[in-house]
């Protein structure tokens, strides 16, 4: 299984889905592409969370300012051509998204969804309530249903909003749903026990 995981925004908690569900399942981990960071960056978050277990691919390209990825390329005179972007050969990958679909991969009009498109990529869509949310996360549904890209749950970060998350049941386009707490204490702990409860549910076993 390959498969994406994308957020409806920056900072809604993709990379600790990232690290319960390749702790859950033995997915192996793929950045494309990762702005803010050259060494403290979320495939090293990914492999310090889950105890060095995790196989993690290289990303393709890496870019220090945390901004969008064609801004970050920009200031740094990198120019980012998709068609050189290979996927790791492998059949059991979790590949994560930066910031929100619409996300621009470069000034050439290349998107994330662009990405997922391209390589046939099904998503699991993280969603975390904030003011905007519902608008964001049905937003989100309504252009993966759009470009024809499956949709295979979404998971919610954070306690239970039950008025925000009726309306996203109601007009969302799937039945799959699951939810992951936050936590004060990010640590390996956490991870394995937030993945022993994945891993009993039937989140992907639906798929």
């Amino acid at each position: 299984m390959r498969f994406a995981i994308s957020g409806i925004s920056t900072d809604v908690g993709k990379t600790i889905v990232s690290a319960i569900f390749c702790k859950a399942y033995g997915f192996e981990y793929w950045k494309p592409i990762q702005s803010g960071s050259l060494t403290d960056d979320d495939s090293f978050t990914i492999d310090e969370l889950t105890n060095k277990t995790t196989i993690i691919h290289p990303c393709s390209c890496s870019l220090k300012e945390p901004l969008s990825p064609h801004a970050a390329a920009e200031l740094e005179g990198v120019t980012i051509n998709p068609d050189t972007i290979k996927i790791p050969d492998s059949n059991h990958l979790l590949v994560e998204m930066a910031g929100g679909l619409m996300v621009p991969f470069n000034n050439e009009g290349y998107l994330f969804s662009d990405f997922l498109v391209q390589h046939k990529l099904p998503t699991v869509l993280v969603s975390r309530h904030y003011l905007g949310s519902i608008n964001h996360t049905l937003l989100s549904v309504e252009l993966l249903k759009k470009l024809k890209i499956p949709l295979l749950g979404i998971v919610f970060v954070g306690d239970e909003h039950k008025t925000t998350e009726a309306a996203i049941r109601k007009n969302a386009n799937t039945s799959n749903f699951y939810r992951i707490p936050i936590t004060s204490s990010l640590n390996t702990s956490f991870i394995e026990k937030e993945a022993l409860k994945l891993k009993s549910s039937s989140f992907l076993k639906n798929i």
